[in-house]
């Protein structure tokens, strides 16, 4: 009779060569490191019919257990033995994470047109805009969903349909020192709110060009407009934030004035129940939509150093928001506003006068004024959330300061207005990254690089 080893109930093949060991955790408890993703993928996306109930009989059962309980030497081992697991050349968590970054920091330039697109080197298009107002605190180009560009020039809003490719009036300032210095399209693409440099704030019929009707309640210029479904919210430089119900007769429902400076930015969350608003204290408050009344705010940010115009909220996550510096601050800071908390801070060296995020890819595009930075009067494209830039900069052909910046319905074209008294169309945000036919939700889900559980 062969004497048992002392370790005899390890099976053979740890017997065999020595092997290095690690304990990453008990053994009753599951632990990431000692599974097989591949395997757990082809047994949950296996599209094979599955085998009706076996049938044993009690020979067969026997062998197995004799096969189970027994090595190759007819040694008996244990089968479940609690030795950790080999150190295995996979790639850990954490490095599967690394490539999902890397992933969404490739370059734009590259061969594979199905999922990269080609990076830009000049605009599409450009227009003239004679009397562009040169102006930081104004936010007076907007792109509807009816897919119609609405750009202030001098006294004069004008509408330029983008598919038929041809501008029209529709409406103009005749009072002397006056002129919109706003404005919004609603989220029907039917009205435009524009707000004036004398606190006139109305409502405007693309279709009729046909004012619907005036809102009171600024005593200074109306700066920025913002649409949220039948609310109209407006900031002005009497450093009041006031919100409209435009479907009431007194449509008045709050009036705020937390800013110490003029109100220069207001952003409404894709959720619809949180607005940020920034301003010329250099702050940023984060309001509850049903707590504006009291002034009491959710969040209030104080990291940046001037102004604060630019203000964007994610497309896919509603919890984050990017906001812009002005010129003696150039930060672009992402902000957690659950939390409260800042995710990260890029230094661009130049006034941000617009954000856009990218809905197609993880992305967001920055519109810079002066600056003594790298980055003055040019379009940056920053990858989320590593926020390295992008190909280089764009910049209008005079390298004027970039104000204003706007997207296209589908969100494939970006628009911005400069100093220069141009309008250039740039096709950096598309298209979106196709998906093949046979690709299901839960291919997606269960995939190493796309895996929910963490």
């Amino acid at each position: 009779m062969n004497e048992i080893q002392p370790d005899w109930y390890s099976p053979t093949r740890l017997l065999s060569s020595p092997v290095d060991y690690d304990f990453p955790g008990d053994r009753f408890i599951p632990n990431r490191s000692l599974m097989d993703l591949d395997q757990a993928h082809t047994l949950l996306t296996n599209r094979t019919k599955k085998l009706g109930k076996p049938k044993f009989n009690d020979e067969y059962r026997r062998k197995m257990e004799e096969n189970l309980k027994l090595d190759v030497e007819g040694r008996p081992f244990r089968m479940l033995v609690f030795r950790g697991s080999p150190k295995s050349s996979r790639q850990s968590t954490r490095l599967i994470d690394e490539m999902r970054r890397s992933d969404e920091e490739i370059p734009l330039q590259t061969n594979d047109s199905k999922r990269y697109r080609k990076f830009p080197l000049k605009a599409s298009r450009a227009l003239d805009a004679p009397l562009l107002s040169d102006d930081y605190y104004s936010n007076v180009m907007d792109w509807g969903k009816s897919n119609i560009l609405a750009i202030v020039l001098g006294s004069i809003l004008y509408l330029w349909n983008a598919k038929v490719q041809k501008a029209q009036i529709l409406m103009e300032v005749k009072r002397e020192h006056d002129y919109p210095t706003s404005v919004a399209w609603s989220d029907d693409g039917k009205i435009v709110a524009v707000g004036c440099n004398s606190s006139k704030l109305q409502l405007w019929d693309a279709q009729t060009s046909k004012l619907v009707r005036d809102l009171q309640g600024h005593q200074s210029r109306v700066g920025c407009v913002a649409w949220n479904g039948h609310i109209l919210t407006s900031g002005s430089k009497d450093r009041a934030i006031i919100n409209h119900d435009v479907r009431a007769s007194n449509s008045l429902v709050s009036i705020t004035r937390v800013h110490r400076g003029e109100v220069c930015g207001v952003k409404w969350s894709s959720t619809g129940n949180v607005l940020a608003s920034g301003g010329n204290d250099n702050l940023v408050y984060i309001w509850d939509i049903f707590k504006m009344s009291s002034r009491d705010y959710m969040h209030r940010f104080n990291e940046h150093h001037a102004a604060v115009k630019a203000l964007a909220w994610c497309p896919y996550n509603s919890d984050v928001l990017a906001s812009g510096g002005g010129i003696d601050d150039g930060c672009l800071k992402i902000w957690n506003t659950q939390k409260g908390t800042c995710i990260s801070t890029t230094v661009t060296g130049a006034q941000i006068c617009g954000l856009q995020w990218n809905r197609h890819h993880k992305e967001i595009l920055s519109g810079h004024g002066f600056g003594t930075g790298e980055s003055p009067c040019q379009l940056c494209l920053w990858s989320y959330p590593s926020m390295a830039r992008i190909g280089e900069p764009l910049c209008h052909a005079s390298s004027s300061r970039i104000l204003h910046l706007s997207q296209s319905p589908d969100g494939l074209t970006v628009v911005s207005a400069g100093a220069d008294e141009t309008i250039r169309f740039w096709e950096i945000f598309g298209p979106p990254q196709e998906r093949s036919a046979n690709t299901t939700d839960l291919d997606n889900l269960l995939s190493l690089k796309a895996s929910a559980v963490r």
